[in-house]
């Protein structure tokens, strides 16, 4: 074999190893990525199900805000009311007398 011929080998043997090497650091870094991947994804489901659940729970506290609102204003009319006909009461108490 001619030393050009040895050279030449040489230097394929070389990129060749070379682009196992690349190949092997591929893999462990497509590995890695995957394993990252999984776990980024179940976060998103858990992220996912912790704000349907706290959606859920906000529309709960909404319903039961409007609920005690609308009661708050029934009672506040109930009590107007009440001091309303006292008065008429009393006016009526002072014509009667």
């Amino acid at each position: 074999m001619t030393e050009e011929k040895r050279k030449l080998l040489t230097d394929l043997e070389f990129r060749v190893r070379q682009v196992m090497f690349m190949c092997d650091t591929l893999k462990e870094e497509n590995i890695r990525l995957k394993s990252d991947l999984q776990v980024i994804q179940q976060q998103l489901v858990e992220k996912t199900e912790q704000l349907n659940q706290l959606k859920t729970k906000y529309d709960s506290l909404k319903t039961a805000r409007t609920i005690t609102a609308a009661s708050v204003d029934v009672r506040v009319a109930k009590n107007k009311l009440s001091k309303l006909v006292r008065e008429v009461d009393k006016c009526i108490n002072l014509l009667n007398s």
